[in-house]
């Protein structure tokens, strides 16, 4: 009976499984980033540890091990060749065209019993295949699937259409005149022509600016607030960014 099966977000259609999983793996990595300049690491001999950048967010993933027999009883499809069982596995892990235009592996839900119910993008599938016909055929399959979990607002919204989480508005208040007349003033140097109205988008980072001055990456959040920057990755060469002094931050 297959008890264990991924059902697609956008049409509702179930891929069973044969089998139930012999064995599944979970994997869990924070968010977080070694922290980098354009000159490389930030580190020093002084150090005990390197410096890293809390990116929020992470990474949850699943590996399951599968096993598909032709020669069992109990599939709803009745075919020779093993491959036909889990082509369809394989197909999660290819990109497929949407309406806007871009290719992406279709949201799958991992669905085992009541205890497993997790949406996810199938990442990579690997299999190994045995009991070949003379016709080399193969009538038996243990396939390794690789599953990262998704957030469910993500599988919720637009059909499963995958979005990217977007910087929220600075907060209130409203910075102070007190606060920007003591700012010194940074100039956003370089950049390559990457902006949606063709302006040159640099490769300093505020998580940069931050250390550089403060020593501290996580208060590139002060530095948007107080700039109203609305994509801190991806800033126009030729601006300016307001640093205020440590002591009137109250970060000194």
């Amino acid at each position: 009976m297959e008890r264990v099966g991924f059902i697609i977000e956008e049409t509702g259609e179930r891929l069973g499984c044969l089998l139930n999983p012999e064995s599944v793996v979970m994997r869990r990595r924070a968010g977080v980033e070694p922290l980098r300049t354009g000159g490389g690491l930030v580190a020093g001999t002084e150090l005990s540890d390197d410096p890293v950048l809390l990116t929020g967010g992470g990474t949850t993933e699943l590996t399951l091990d599968l096993i598909f027999d032709v020669s069992l009883a109990g599939s709803s499809v009745n075919t020779n060749d093993v491959r036909q069982l889990t082509g369809p596995l394989w197909a999660l892990a290819e990109n497929a065209r949407q309406n806007d235009g871009y290719g992406r592996p279709p949201l799958a839900r991992f669905v085992w019993g009541k205890a497993w119910n997790i949406p996810g993008i199938v990442s990579a599938v690997a299999e190994r295949l045995a009991y070949f016909t003379a016709e080399g055929v193969p009538r038996r399959s243990w396939l390794r699937l690789r599953l990262i979990r998704v957030a469910e607002a993500a599988s919720d919204s637009g059909g499963g259409r995958l979005t990217p989480p977007k910087v929220p508005d600075p907060p209130p208040p409203e910075p102070s005149e007190s606060l920007i007349d003591q700012a010194t003033t940074h100039e956003i140097t370089g950049g390559l022509p990457l902006g949606e109205n063709g302006a040159p988008i640099s490769e300093e980072r505020l998580d940069e600016l931050a250390f550089r001055y403060y020593g501290d990456a996580s208060l590139w959040r002060l530095l948007a607030w107080l700039n109203r920057v609305q994509n801190p990755l991806k800033m126009e060469a030729g601006g300016r960014i307001a640093i205020p002094t440590a002591s009137s931050t109250s970060i000194a």
